[in-house]
């Protein structure tokens, strides 16, 4: 049921990892998809405003809870490649420990922040409520949030990307019909969106808890094995709220600039709204290949094999330039008819909407090889060990979108908002493509004692690849 990735050809292990993973988050992303287009075309333009002004927000809090379930894998992967199965158990455990603990503080903060975060975020008043009703409804289901991304996470870390998709295209399913029922059955407006979401989410995660016990015996612990550790806590946290925390970061500045958008009115947010979601389905490649990457870096690194870190990530670097130009090119002939998958037709100023939503979509996929960079390069960097990197590059993304918010967008408007991210990638890019050759680098002058091809019994003590990110 695992896989190793520490031998073979790099690129096919990168794609034949990626591709399940692509398909899993391509069916994650059905989930917002299906409800932005349920609640632009059954209930108007304003509603899919409401739900798009909170896409900052969204992605800065549920972002910080996927980073730091993406974190926690990482241990996993390294001991998974080092051959330490009872190390990796204790790593599991208490990850799901760390887990239940940060999922009910996150719930319970912005639970009560919420509304204060939408006000200061200037939300037209026009939306606000249905605003508030459909970000407070998601995160009440952290938990669930936190459920199926630590899960996946750590079954993706054994090698498996394929089981996560399976649960996931039962639960898009489950979405889809729940959305339809409680938007026109039940009349629930955004709120039924939201509920959907959550609870096909939490299905999800279920149901990879019930397979991960059965069909996983290498996770299966001794009363030791699952006892509180607070030295792998330690480790688990140093690995994952710097990740959580590069997500947070990033999305300061996707904040500020969703204030600026707010202020050009509802039409404008409708239109980043309808281009963000298309934004997110199009982009799923490139996450597909930073997951893959922390796995394929994190299993390597642990198993001592360094000389295949630089041919992963050259290797996966030309498949990101390869998507990249092919969904430049689709774009730029069915950008419109993407356009209207989240439009009603008759909207008053439906033609000027699709003018707006097209405009967005074909400036951010113009610059997505810079995006396949920062996620190739960002997550093999986690995967080394050096998850402090990550803040660092979020920081550089934060400063350019905050940017282009406060300076760009009201003095030139809509034009200077659909650049943002892309300025923020390029920023990115500067500092990641050094600091992955410096990390690679690093790592080889630290361990030149050990042998390329993969770690000796003679020299298992001089390896210790944890050590050497609490070192950094």
């Amino acid at each position: 049921m695992t896989k190793d990735l520490t031998t073979g050809n790099p690129m096919g292990l990168i794609v034949g990892f990626a591709l399940p993973t692509l398909f899993g988050m391509l069916f994650q992303q059905l989930y917002n998809l299906v409800d932005t287009m349920i609640v632009g075309k059954l209930l108007g333009s304003a509603a899919l405003a409401a739900v798009g002004s909170t896409g900052a927000i969204n992605f800065c809090i549920i972002g910080f809870c996927m980073g730091v379930c993406n974190g926690f894998a990482i241990p996993v992967a390294q001991r998974m490649g080092a051959n330490e199965p009872e190390k990796m158990r204790r790593f599991v455990a208490n990850a799901a420990y760390l887990s239940v603990l940060f999922s009910v503080v996150i719930t319970v903060a912005t639970g009560f922040l919420c509304r204060t975060i939408l006000t200061m975020m200037l939300t037209p008043d026009d939306i606000f409520e249905n605003a508030y009703l459909y970000i407070f409804i998601l995160f009440m289901g952290i938990p669930a949030t936190f459920l199926y991304n630590l899960l996946a996470g750590i079954i993706r870390s054994l090698g498996d990307s394929k089981t996560p998709v399976y649960f996931l295209a039962l639960s898009s399913a489950l979405n889809i019909l729940l959305d339809l029922a409680f938007i026109l059955w039940f009349r629930s407006g955004v709120a039924g969106a939201a509920v959907a979401t959550v609870v096909a989410q939490g299905v999800s995660g279920v149901a990879c808890l019930f397979y991960m016990v059965r069909k996983y015996p290498v996770l299966h612990m001794s009363a030791q094995e699952r006892r509180l550790d607070l030295h792998s806590c330690g480790v688990l946290c140093a690995m994952g709220i710097p990740m959580g925390l590069q997500y947070s970061i990033t999305a300061i500045g996707s904040i500020v600039l969703q204030s600026a958008v707010n202020s050009l009115g509802s039409l404008y947010v409708a239109a980043v709204a309808a281009g963000a979601k298309m934004f997110h389905l199009l982009a799923c490649p490139f996450d597909a290949m930073g997951a893959t990457m922390a796995t394929y870096c994190g299993q390597n690194v642990g198993a001592c094999k360094l000389d295949r870190l630089g041919r992963g990530v050259r290797d996966c670097t030309l498949l990101g330039l390869g998507c990249s130009a092919v969904i430049l090119g689709m774009m730029f002939l069915f950008a419109p008819q993407c356009a209207m998958l989240f439009l009603d037709p008759g909207e008053t100023e439906v033609a000027r909407l699709i003018e707006l939503t097209s405009q967005y979509i074909l400036i951010t996929t113009a610059f997505f090889f810079p995006l396949a960079l920062v996620n190739i390069l960002r997550f093999s960097i986690q995967g080394m060990g050096y998850s402090v990197f990550a803040i660092l590059a979020g920081v550089l993304e934060m400063i350019a979108r905050t940017g282009v918010g406060l300076w760009l967008v009201p003095r030139l408007g809509y034009t200077a908002a659909c650049f943002a991210s892309p300025a923020a990638w390029v920023c990115a890019d500067l500092f990641l493509i050094p600091a992955c050759v410096g990390c690679i680098t690093r790592l080889k002058k630290r361990y030149t004692n050990v042998p390329s091809t993969g770690v000796e019994k003679s020299d298992e003590k001089a390896w210790d690849p944890m050590k050497a990110a609490a070192q950094h």
